[in-house]
């Protein structure tokens, strides 16, 4: 008997894109109905803070609570976080719990994977936090706990409820400590294959620049961000330079007591080495905004984080500096550069309507 030829290997038919987000939508439409729109919390974790608060499906924040990130220890801040969760569940019928991290975040939303500003490596912060949820009230609190990026939480509460309502395709650029960022695009977070998309801070602008705690050197969070704003405040009362008298004497005269909130105090009241500090990081703004617009083509950057309560300080030479450097100007439509509305409460209220199925 002659022998059986073998048939070839079937060739898998690549998974449609199409069916794909099908999919997806559905998923995310049956997890929402299951959790419904009721009280989740949200806790926003920086670098000095735990901000955390009960969030309707409004976006209004019912109750709030907030405590000083303990230390740089990753069980020291799951703790706090249980802790605050605690405290809002014995008050509230919770849903669901939603925890915005300022690192990178795994693609299940249940791992940070790195935090430049937290001692967290790879830590499970979804299962650790559920654990000691569940030994503080002997039961887990809503139907649902997530783990979202700071900054696509801000992003997608500015989204839904903010500055960035009705717009298909955001970004959002938070400055404080650092940069963070977050895409919204069709009404879903773009998380990248990896779920660490959106990481605008640390895009190098300027190779072999100011070291980044993120261990590259010229980061774009080394020139636009609170950190850069009181180095470059610092660097000049130190050098002794007479046009920084005015922040030094808001400083007691001692330059390492000059902060962001003091910087745009003087800038305000008309100082001008403050408003030239602010028309410096507002130029870096303003050239990463540019890069941005050149790889994704927005139609609004929502600008937030505690550095944009300078408002036009820092906007109008960012918007300056953007259509300067913007690839193909004056034959493209350009992007609007808006501050961002819901203020520090973003992140929770974003990281609270994520974690009931949104986005």
């Amino acid at each position: 008997m002659a022998a059986r030829t073998p048939r070839p290997p079937r060739r898998r038919r690549p998974p449609d894109p199409r069916r794909t987000a099908l999919q997806q939508q559905l998923r995310q439409q049956t997890r929402r109905a299951l959790i419904g729109d009721g009280p989740a919390v949200g806790v926003d974790i920086g670098g000095t803070k735990v901000l955390a608060g009960v969030v309707d499906g409004d976006g209004r924040v019912v109750a709030r609570v907030r405590r000083d990130t303990p230390t740089r220890s990753p069980q020291a801040v799951e703790d706090t976080i249980a802790e605050v969760v605690e405290e809002l569940a014995a008050r509230h019928e919770i849903v669901s719990v939603g925890i915005g991290a300022a690192g990178f975040v795994d693609a299940e939303r249940s791992t940070v994977l790195f935090a430049p500003h937290l001692a967290w490596r790879h830590e499970p912060l979804r299962e650790a936090v559920e654990r000691r949820v569940r030994a503080r009230l002997g039961r887990r609190v809503g139907r649902r706990t997530v783990v979202e990026n700071d900054a696509n939480a801000a992003a997608w509460a500015e989204y839904r409820f903010g500055a960035g309502r009705g717009e298909s395709r955001l970004l959002c650029v938070t400055m404080g400590t650092g940069i963070g960022g977050g895409i919204v695009t069709s009404g879903r977070v773009q998380r990248g294959r990896y779920g660490i998309a959106g990481e605008f801070g640390h895009m190098v602008v300027v190779p072999g620049g100011h070291r980044c705690e993120c261990g590259n050197r010229g980061c774009w969070e080394q020139y636009a961000s609170g950190n850069a704003l009181v180095r470059e405040a610092r660097e000049l009362a130190r050098a002794g330079s007479p046009v920084a008298h005015h922040l030094l004497e808001l400083a007691g005269g001692d330059p390492e007591a000059i902060t962001g909130p003091l910087v745009t105090r003087a800038a305000r009241e008309g100082d001008a080495a403050a408003v030239e500090l602010f028309e410096e990081v507002g130029r870096w703004l303003g050239i990463g905004i540019a890069n941005l617009a050149a790889a994704l083509d927005p139609g609004t950057v929502v600008v937030g984080g505690g550095v944009s309560d300078a408002d036009e300080l820092l906007l109008a030479p960012a918007r300056e500096a953007y259509r300067r450097t913007l690839t193909g100007r004056g034959f493209r439509p350009e992007l609007t550069i808006a501050r961002a509305a819901l203020g520090p409460s973003a992140g929770l209220v974003g990281a609270a309507d994520l974690s009931r199925g949104w986005g």
